[in-house]
């Protein structure tokens, strides 16, 4: 038969031991509760600002290691939710595997590691980014000398719409050449003196005698003529 109490008492004790300062003890009866702060390994490179940590809060049940222990985050320094999230279902998913066993010490030491990959994973996804935007930069300088890609079909477009306009051009210039040379009818007058013997001209082609047809005045006397006007010899 296990003896629950036992086994957690020497635990604990092998907890005390291996994290003097970052274990602290809040409850003894009925069942142990305690907390232990563990924060990610710091490297080389890495400031304070890039370190992480959390404080994990356990506690005993009358029947545990056969059951998982009461466990939360109480507190966490410059972790995201969603990682928080992750260390808390990784808390769960060890505490199932390990039933039956004493299971903090390798929960802690799980989280401990988790820590620190969250660390490097966040170093990877700045190498990535600042890779990201490297490539998108000498993306945008190399279009700005290459210009646009060439097809046929957009050349035969592009052909078609150049024609185009250059007819339109060529129709909008010819009338402006038109209007600004043509003359008013007085001017073309002034510009062309044989225009003054036009007329002339043209009665002398048919010859020189021009006979009049008196008929056409026989009718004068039927007009009916304002009285003051007066008629010069």
């Amino acid at each position: 038969m296990t003896d629950h109490q036992e086994e957690q008492k020497n635990e604990l004790e092998a907890l005390e031991s291996i994290y003097p300062e970052e274990l602290e003890v809040l409850e003894t009866t009925p069942y142990a509760v305690f907390e232990i702060t563990l924060a990610s390994q710091k490297h080389e490179d890495e400031t304070d600002e890039e370190s992480v940590s959390c404080t994990m809060k356990f506690g005993y049940t009358a029947i545990y290691p056969d059951e998982p222990p009461e466990m939360e985050i109480t507190d966490s320094d410059n972790l995201e939710e969603d990682e928080l999230t992750d260390l808390i279902n990784h808390m769960q998913t060890l505490a199932e595997e390990n039933l039956g066993m004493a299971m903090v010490f390798t929960m802690v030491s799980a989280i401990q590691e988790k820590l620190s990959c969250c660390i490097d994973e966040r170093k990877k996804q700045r190498k990535a980014a600042e890779e990201r935007r490297v490539r998108e930069e000498e993306e945008l300088e190399r279009k700005k000398f290459e210009g646009t890609r060439v097809t046929i079909e957009s050349f035969l477009a592009w052909k078609t719409k150049f024609e185009a306009e250059m007819a339109e051009l060529r129709k909008r210039k010819a009338e402006s050449d038109i209007l600004k040379n043509r003359l008013s009818g007085k001017e073309l007058f002034m510009r062309d003196e044989s225009m003054l013997d036009s007329d002339v001209q043209f009665l002398q082609a048919e010859g020189e005698n021009v006979e009049v047809d008196e008929s056409l005045f026989q009718d004068m006397d039927d007009l009916d003529l304002a009285e003051d006007v007066e008629v010069e010899d």
